[in-house]
């Protein structure tokens, strides 16, 4: 057992923030409307929601919020820290009058909280300084018809840690860059070649214990869905985007692979030296490179034919429709999201900057640092519509109807990974998200 690593795969479902996203789906009726926050005074007392994750993570926003009280007397905040496995449900259920001047969320339930008027733009409050220098994936995960509801001070990211040693044994080459991926073509010989040189023919590991049918089979594997040339949704819809033939063919790939799989159930085969792959995201880092030192390496996932690609995007923050104080909300936020307080908490939990004053000074994610590569990935945004090859980070599509379209494609992708036909599977998925948002009015925002 490495030392820490229970705290690290922690850190990973923080970062992703594997939440209910299924209990916002109850949160219907909305319709939304043009709220914004009322520019107030820019004194006095604001109310600060945050989820409360691992033990150093809430340990550097407490000290970034008593920071930020020492540091002027105009503004002070108060932070309430909600139990993670509570947080979205208690948003979902409160009130908008009853929420808090600024409040964090998880990405992908943005547009169902601005659909249901609980949240307002950031634009006008948070400085240009500010909004210039969050990143431009960052900016895409946030922003609905031009204006910006979520700034985050990390960002995650997806890739395949390979053990240079054991590839090294088996003759196999890897990619040192996105630039020159794995086709799954090839990384399907990779794993042959492997398995020959391993006892129990077990060499990939696809962090089967975070369980697929959850956000972390979204997440980790709608980068084979758009690598293929697919989505989740194309203009509001998910038939012909989600069931296309590429995307079936694509699955059909995937569902081979099983045979190599490691299921993980204690969360260590690749740092144990069990398997030579790990599809994972960058939380898996200290750990991993704890146990493998130099034989350590970041590879980009396998690209299936429009080029490799990664999810992005995680805890985010916004200012509360109902605000009064939408100035004092304004300047927590360009404090709290300065180098400092993003260097701290990154430190503490392993996440990719999300500012890129911030990136720039990252021991891990600077050019040259062990995980470039994750940077370089961000680096070229898609956001969640116009996917093309020359692109990477693709962010989760931004809806109201997000909660349904991730609870049907990750049943699906479970049912295809258990051996169900992936065709029936996602035509399947396709229809029952087309037919929620038929019923809905396409989760319009007006």
């Amino acid at each position: 057992m490495i030392t820490g690593h229970r705290k690290h795969r922690r850190t990973g479902l923080t970062a992703l923030a594997l939440l209910p996203l299924a209990a916002l789906a109850a949160c219907g009726g909305g319709g939304g409307s043009d709220t914004s926050a009322e520019e107030g005074s820019g004194k006095g007392t604001i109310s600060v929601w945050a989820h409360q994750g691992q033990a150093s993570e809430a340990a550097a926003l407490q000290n970034a919020v008593k920071s930020f009280n020492s540091s002027q007397s105009d503004v002070k905040a108060e932070l309430k820290l909600i139990p993670e496995n509570d947080y979205t449900k208690t948003i979902t259920a409160t009130d908008a009058s009853e929420l808090p001047d600024v409040l964090e969320f998880d990405g992908p339930t943005m547009a169902n909280f601005v659909y249901n008027s609980k949240l307002a733009p950031v634009d006008g409050h948070v400085s240009a300084k500010t909004l210039g220098n969050v990143t431009d994936a960052i900016k895409a995960q946030g922003e609905i018809d031009g204006k910006h509801y979520g700034l985050g001070m990390f960002d995650a990211g997806l890739g395949m840690y390979a053990n240079k040693k054991l590839l090294d044994a088996a003759g196999v080459k890897y990619p040192t860059s996105v630039d020159d991926a794995w086709t799954a073509e090839e990384f399907g010989k990779a794993l042959k070649a492997l398995k020959g040189k391993d006892s129990d023919g077990k060499v990939l590991d696809i962090s089967e214990q975070y369980g697929l049918a959850t956000e972390w089979g979204t997440f980790g594997f709608s980068p084979i869905i758009w690598s293929a040339g697919g989505g989740l949704l194309k203009d509001g819809k998910a038939q012909g985007a989600l069931d296309s033939p590429d995307v079936v063919s694509a699955m059909k790939t995937f569902q081979s692979w099983k045979t190599y799989v490691d299921p993980n159930t204690d969360g260590n085969a690749f740092a144990k030296g069990k398997v030579a792959l790990s599809w994972v995201g960058h939380w898996n880092y200290p750990a991993y490179s704890e146990a493998l030192g130099d034989d350590l390496v970041v590879v980009p996932l396998p690209d299936f034919g429009k080029g490799p690609k990664t999810g992005q995007g995680s805890w985010v923050w916004g200012i509360g429709a109902d605000s009064k104080n939408g100035k004092a909300a304004g300047a927590f936020l360009d404090y709290l999201l300065n180098d400092s307080n993003i260097g701290a908490m990154t430190k503490a939990n392993g996440a990719v900057p999300a500012t890129e004053s911030a990136l720039a000074k990252s021991e891990l994610y600077k050019k040259g640092g062990p995980l470039q590569l994750f940077a370089d990935q961000l680096a070229k945004p898609c956001g969640d519509s116009d996917i093309s090859t020359s692109c990477v980070a693709v962010t989760r599509p931004v809806t109201a109807g997000y909660p349904t379209v991730t609870a049907k494609f990750n049943t699906a992708l479970n049912s295809i990974y258990g051996g169900a036909d992936p065709k029936e599977a996602l035509q399947k998925a396709a229809r029952a998200i087309d037919r929620d948002f038929t019923d809905n009015a396409g989760y319009e925002i007006p």
